[in-house]
């Protein structure tokens, strides 16, 4: 999915570097934005465990950014993916990924699960591409100052 994604932003003309999750490069790392892309959890939870997550990170310099960042997120993946945002499911390890601690303060940063790996699995691994554009429409959202409210079309 990452991949798909950078391919997608590479071909609206974006630099994207696509970074491993203990790669050395995330120590200061600065860019308009770092979002980590997951997929949550393949044991049964309930018949609820479905759907994203979308959380900012709690250690930034700029808060407002962050929130954006998630607000423009969560709006496109859920258009074009059709799959519903989790609430109330966001965890400590999300807000405090370790990755988060390692870049620049200043690079607003994101993590997203891109769905529950058992309820969700079918669009997960039959259609990366839907999730891929879902999570490149947000970002892209993000850094054309797009209005937030504005919805797309699958």
């Amino acid at each position: 999915m990452a991949s798909l994604v950078r391919e997608d932003l590479a071909a609206q003309g974006y630099d994207v570097d696509l970074l491993a999750e203990f790669d050395p490069r995330l120590t200061g790392y600065h860019a308009l934005a770092l979002v980590s892309i997951h997929a949550d959890s393949c044991e049964y939870i309930n018949d609820q465990a479905t759907g994203f997550k979308v959380s900012a990170t709690i250690s930034t310099k700029y808060p407002e950014q962050a929130a954006r960042l998630t607000t423009c997120l969560r709006t496109r993946y859920a258009s074009i993916t059709g799959l519903q945002f989790h609430s109330g499911s966001v965890t400590g390890d999300m807000t405090n990924y370790h990755a988060f601690s390692e870049i620049s303060p200043d690079t607003p940063a994101a993590i997203i699960e891109t769905g529950f790996m058992n309820l969700d699995r079918e669009i997960l691994t039959q259609h990366p591409d839907v999730i891929a554009n879902g999570i490149a429409s947000g970002i892209l959202c993000f850094v054309r100052n797009e209005d937030i409210n504005a919805t797309q079309v699958p």
